[in-house]
């Protein structure tokens, strides 16, 4: 463990950006509930809303795909950015290695993220002009081809990478304890579910309010950018609170570990291992190479179903007149939605047992038989909204697993990484994580993009929502896509098996944290004791911060502090008082009900 002491504190010691959890074990609140779920899905809204409908407001509002050159250029912007989107993650990556501080090294780069995704979205929504539908672009057209390739990326590949590269590895580096852990992912990844859940069920029904009917069927872009303008500043404010929100209540115990034996007062840096000794610790890895792929082909089928969905839609099933329209797509969308998102919701109580009892890669292995399955039965009659819908929800079902404890099994790779190795691979890791998760978007826009110029889609001219090849390509794209991934993962985690060396692992790095406190002259502490003593320090700091700010209050407002100081003993004394009776009567009654049942079984 290589330290380096310097004599400037960093930012993160002032108690004002300090974690708001003090808990040395994982809570499933505030941590879960606030840090893991209600913050990230604020946060992640706005790039749901993005994935869902950023591509529409491509084509319907600036109508990219009524051109040829936009058409051109709606399929190369979201395909070739991808280089960008990794190259981005790259940075953050190495960031996110060297920015090992006390409040951790991943959840700082949360708060850089800020301005950089409001920025991002302002931009994207307040292009100049919708393209003039004609052969060749004027020249407007052109400097709006060049906003929009200069927001998107700004968006993709600068500013979401800050924050879903970071907030991705919380969960890796949030505890040791794998079933912690587990629990950890299963509410981070709920949050996915709820802000996409949001975006896909319940924005469908109000489509018409963003995507403004011209009178004839077709889209009004004028009144539509309007209308998207507004939602931007919703969704900077949704995401600017979910983010801090994120910060706050979450911790990662072990960063905090390289700071287990240093004084407080020292300010230290631990040195990041370079990126080229962590690409030959995992590239050599089999089951490092497992986990990416299977990250690789979960997102990009996902992405081709979810950003396939509405086009589908509106191209296979008619309003209540008969007549195919985007309101009417938006309708049977938002209904299909809601359809899957209910065994989705069951998914997620069930999956963290199940993967308790079989394992974290069975429980993905199962789910891909079963996802396979449910999509190939949507081929039968892709006409038929009840046949899909059942489709839509087997296949639904089946991903739960694989949406909600694979960052728990990402994580045991990077522990089993570790123990080979000496150190961890996260930067690296996340680094490609994050690139996949954020740049599978671009690609399958880029697909759809390219499918829907070569059929003639036109927001703007209801006779091309209907055509044979628009039907046969959107039913390939959002049924075929993600069935023939989940028959892909399925076969390589038929080869994963890196639980079974979770606790030769945790050994090998605990010993190997032993010997390198001993060699430092320091003494060792065995961990449960020093998480113990450490909740005892937060503790401690905490009612020193607070004494402190009741002192400045007192000043400010003339108060008494003494008295102000007895007025809080008395409260705390009276809520804890609550707090045991409260405890004695749980007690009783369990204590009643287990002499209940031990004279039902003597009778």
């Amino acid at each position: 463990m290589e330290t380096e002491q310097k004599g400037k504190k960093s930012i993160f010691e002032n108690p004002m950006l300090s974690t708001k959890v003090k808990s040395s074990k994982v809570s499933i609140f505030p941590e879960g509930g606030l840090g893991y779920f209600i913050g990230p899905v604020l946060a992640i809204l706005s790039n749901s809303i993005l994935s869902a409908y950023l591509n529409r407001f491509w084509t319907d509002v600036l109508g990219l795909t009524s051109t040829t050159w936009g058409t051109v250029f709606s399929i190369l912007l979201p395909v070739l950015s991808v280089a960008l989107v990794v190259l981005g993650n790259i940075v953050v990556g190495k960031l996110m290695d060297k920015a090992k501080t006390r409040a951790g090294k991943a959840r700082p780069l949360l708060l850089v993220s800020l301005p950089l995704i409001a920025i991002a979205l302002i931009v994207i929504f307040f292009a100049p002009q919708p393209l003039s539908r004609a052969t060749d672009p004027t020249g407007g057209d052109i400097w709006t081809l060049i906003w929009v390739a200069v927001g998107y990326n700004l968006y993709f590949s600068v500013a979401y990478p800050f924050y879903y590269t970071s907030h991705s590895a919380l969960v890796t580096l949030s505890t040791r304890n794998s079933k912690d852990r587990s629990l950890l992912a299963t509410i981070s990844n709920a949050t996915a579910l709820a802000a996409m859940g949001l975006t896909t069920m319940i924005m469908p029904f109000f489509l018409g309010l963003l995507f403004v009917d011209n009178g004839a069927g077709g889209v009004d872009a004028a009144a539509s950018m309007t209308a998207w303008k507004v939602v931007t500043i919703a969704l900077i404010l949704i995401t600017v609170l979910g983010i801090l929100v994120e910060y706050y209540f979450t911790r990662e115990r072990i960063t905090e570990e390289s700071f287990a034996f240093v004084d407080r007062d020292e300010k230290v840096e631990i040195k990041p291992v370079k990126t080229k000794d962590q690409a030959k610790a995992v590239l050599k890895d089999k089951f490092w190479w497992i986990i990416i792929v299977f990250f690789f082909l979960y997102q990009f089928g996902g992405m081709l179903k979810n950003c396939s969905q509405l086009y589908y839609c509106i191209s296979w099933f008619p309003g209540e007149n008969g007549a195919y329209s985007v309101v009417a797509g938006g309708a049977w969308s938002g209904t299909l939605a809601i359809i899957g998102a209910i065994p989705t919701a069951l998914g997620m109580v069930i999956v963290w047992p199940l993967a308790n009892k079989i394992g974290k890669g069975r429980s993905i292995l199962f789910g891909a038989i079963l996802s396979t399955i449910g999509g190939l039965l949507g081929f039968i009659a892709p006409d038929n909204f009840y046949l899909v819908a059942t489709s839509f929800a087997i296949k639904a079902l089946g991903s739960t697993p694989a949406m909600y404890i694979s960052l728990a099994l990402l994580s045991d790779v990077l522990d089993h990484n570790e123990a080979k190795n000496g150190f961890r691979s996260d930067g690296l890791t996340m680094t490609i994580y994050g690139a996949i998760m954020v740049g599978m978007s671009g690609l399958a826009n880029g697909i759809i993009n390219g499918v829907l110029g070569a059929c003639g889609y036109d927001a703007a001219n209801p006779l091309t929502l209907i055509t044979p090849e628009l039907r046969t390509s959107m039913e390939v794209l959002f049924i075929g896509g993600e069935t023939i991934c989940y028959a892909a993962i399925f076969i390589i985690m038929l080869f994963m098996n890196v639980e079974k060396f979770n606790p030769e692992d945790r050994r090998i790095i605990l010993e190997r944290q032993k010997a390198e406190c001993l060699a430092s002259g320091k003494e060792w502490i065995e961990p449960e004791e020093r998480m113990r003593l450490e909740e005892i320090e937060q503790e401690r700091l905490a009612e020193e911060n607070r004494v402190k700010e009741l002192k400045v209050k007192c000043e400010k407002k003339g108060l008494d502090f003494e008295e102000e100081e007895r007025k809080y003993q008395e409260a705390k004394a009276l809520k804890e008082a609550e707090r045991k009776r409260k405890l004695e009567e749980k007690k009783a009654k369990q204590e009643a009900k287990k002499a209940a049942k031990e004279n039902k079984d003597q009778e």
